[in-house]
Formats: C-alpha cells, sequence, structure tokens
C-alpha cells in the first residue's frame, strides 16, 4: 500500500495501519529534500572514497554473487549530522509501530548501499538462520530524478505468486515485515543508492530443560 504524506501529525497513524492490515507500506517524504539529499551526497562521497565494502549474507558474512553492492554500515556512537536525522525518523517511527502495533522493537541497524549498474540482489529474505531479532524491514531511497526506465525496482513477493516493484526515488520509505516478504534487488543503468534498515525485537534464551 502506497502511503503519501501531507501531515506530519499523522503520518505514522497510517503507516502503522497499512503495516498492520498489509504487512507492508510505501511512505512518501519520510525526510525532506534537503535532508535526504545530505544523505545522498554523504553515501557517494564515500563511495567515491572507497569507505564502502562489498556486502557479505549470512550470520556467517559468506562472500556470494547473488548481491551485488557496496555498504557502510551506521556506527550509533558516531553518527554524521545526516545520519543522525534519518536515525531520530527511524526511532520515532519504531517508537510509533510499538504503540500502535505492540511489536516489542528495541532498536535499528543500518548502512549505506550502493549498487552499481548492472548488479542487484537475488530473491531472499531478510530473516538471518537461527535469528529472528530483525522484525521489520525499511528501506530509504537516495536518488534523485529516478525514472522506471533506469530499471532498479525492489521487487516484492507476494503469497499469491504476484508481485509489487518499489522504484528507487529519492525520499520515499518502504516497509515490510521481515519473515513475510521474499523480494529481490533488480539491476539498474545507474548507480543505486539507499539505506537498508532492520527494526528488531528482543529475543529471550529459551531456560527450560
Amino acid at each position: 500500500m502506497d502511503v503519501s504524506i501531507t501531515s506530519r501529525s499523522r503520518e505514522f497513524d497510517i503507516a502503522t495501519s497499512a503495516l498492520a492490515g498489509n504487512g507492508w507500506c510505501v511512505v512518501s517524504n519520510f525526510l525532506s529534500q534537503t535532508q535526504t539529499q545530505a544523505l545522498s551526497t554523504e553515501c557517494m562521497a564515500m563511495h567515491d572514497a572507497q569507505l564502502l565494502t562489498l556486502a557479505r549474507v549470512g550470520a556467517d558474512h559468506a562472500a556470494t554473487l547473488l548481491r551485488g553492492d557496496s555498504t557502510r554500515w551506521f556506527l550509533p556512537e558516531a553518527l554524521s549530522t545526516p545520519q543522525q536525522a534519518f536515525a531520530n525518523r527511524i526511532e520515532a517511527l519504531r517508537i510509533a509501530l510499538n504503540r500502535d502495533l505492540f511489536l516489542g522493537l528495541v532498536d535499528s541497524e543500518s548502512h549505506y548501499a550502493v549498487y552499481r549498474p548492472g548488479t542487484g540482489y537475488a530473491r531472499h529474505l531478510d530473516c538471518l538462520r537461527n535469528n529472528d531479532t530483525r522484525l521489520i524491514s525499511a528501506v530509504f531511497y537516495l536518488n534523485e530524478a529516478w525514472q522506471d526506465a533506469e530499471g532498479g525496482a525492489l521487487r516484492l513477493y507476494f503469497a499469491d505468486q504476484s508481485y509489487r516493484d518499489v522504484y528507487p526515488r529519492a525520499g520515499t520509505l518502504l516497509l515490510f515485515l521481515s519473515a513475510q516478504f521474499e523480494h529481490e534487488v533488480l539491476p539498474a543503468t545507474r548507480d543505486r543508492m539507499s539505506i537498508a534498515c532492520w527494526m528488531k525485537q528482543r529475543v529471550y534464551a529459551d531456560t527450560r530443560r
């Protein structure tokens, strides 16, 4: 479900309702244009300075041909000004989701991701093997003036075998339940920038004998 936000006071109410009903939603204008541009500029500057590293997959961080992005994790104790603006909004969203949906989200983790032209990420789930702390996946896009013909959509698969393509336009936030929706990143004809974020729940050890 697409959620076009015109009033900040209603933003999270609409998004949480859509997430509760459908398990996913697209939120427009999650950050201001200035804030989004600052993140885009920082992401590409870090990429050009070779501060991003080739992404790996799974709990064992294995190299794979299944994905072609390079990433740089946000360090909570050393956030830049643009990163802090994003972190503040994600934190407000986390609190709203807990308030309205009782999800028990305790924190989040985020990283920049840059896909060079022709690269993508094969169909997958965001839940790590033997680790179900990731509950909500969030992807925030940083690409100005993106055109559908340039490709690069995130394809979200549904239980009835249909799918929805979400194009990586600057300012758009995609939210979905991490364990419910398989998805893939389709190749693009230009550099594709985003922030991948996961909101996490606490998992308690089973002490039964």
